[in-house]
């Protein structure tokens, strides 16, 4: 084929693939719309339901890894590797840095709301246990100050959700549990080197942080999403997440 051929070619693939019927699940629509009420289905006008790959994403490898999540699927991971690089200056152990890389996962790649328990859920089959548990109780403890080690009460926090802003109890309720636990220094560090102003001057590389997660992520050979842990499917649906059903 010449370079004009392989190039249309390409572009009718993709108006193949962009012909095909998206609907998004509930939860994307919940709060814009009721939903209790039916959902409209598009016209029966012979189109097909996307099932596979959406031409609109860049293609994910067979097998692919945390890497490629990062650079193809997941939203600006800035606050992530900045904070990464913050507890790496400050001298914590490598699983912290690590647990400071993906603390935040489910909000770059899948769902805000309880995004350190979806964060841990996502990550328990591949990292330290201790790992997982402090990236799940970030989510209360950043809520808290804790003096002993410098820790404030955000102040975006107070623009964001105002100044009579109190977390729901199962959040308290998170914190006093964590607050005694083994690993409460675990995740308190977590919020110690998070970064609640984000400085756009400041460029950090993934590649940065290639051994650390050589070191401490388990990536599975057959790829996230195809190994058969626990978290796949929720892989699987960050991979495809236009997929019908």
């Amino acid at each position: 084929m010449t370079t004009l051929q392989r190039a249309e070619a390409a572009e009718h693939a993709l108006s193949q693939e962009l012909d095909r019927v998206v609907v998004k699940s509930v939860i994307f629509t919940s709060g814009e719309r009721d939903p209790r009420q039916p959902v409209s289905r598009p016209p029966d006008d012979g189109r097909l339901y996307m099932m596979g790959h959406d031409a609109r994403l860049p293609k994910m490898p067979d097998q692919p890894t945390l890497f490629d999540f990062f650079r193809l699927r997941f939203g600006p991971s800035t606050h992530l590797l900045q904070s990464a690089r913050l507890a790496m200056k400050n001298g914590v152990n490598e699983k912290i840095v690590l647990a400071c890389l993906l603390h935040d996962i489910a909000i770059a790649g899948f769902i805000r709301s309880d995004h350190g328990y979806w964060s841990a859920q996502l990550l328990e089959p591949y990292v330290d246990e201790e790992v997982a548990w402090g990236i799940r109780y970030h989510q209360a403890l950043r809520f808290f100050p804790d003096e002993s080690v410098g820790y404030r009460y955000p102040e975006l926090y107070l623009k964001l959700f105002g100044a009579d802003y109190v977390p729901e109890p199962h959040i308290q309720e998170a914190h006093r549990y964590a607050r005694d636990h083994k690993w409460y220094m675990t995740s308190r560090l977590i919020t110690v080197n998070d970064l609640y102003a984000f400085d756009p001057t400041v460029q950090v590389e993934l590649e940065e942080f290639t051994d650390v997660v050589g070191r401490h992520f388990r990536q599975p050979k057959e790829g996230l999403g195809f190994d058969q842990s626990p978290s796949a499917h929720m892989w699987r649906t960050i991979n495809w997440p236009t997929r019908y059903l």
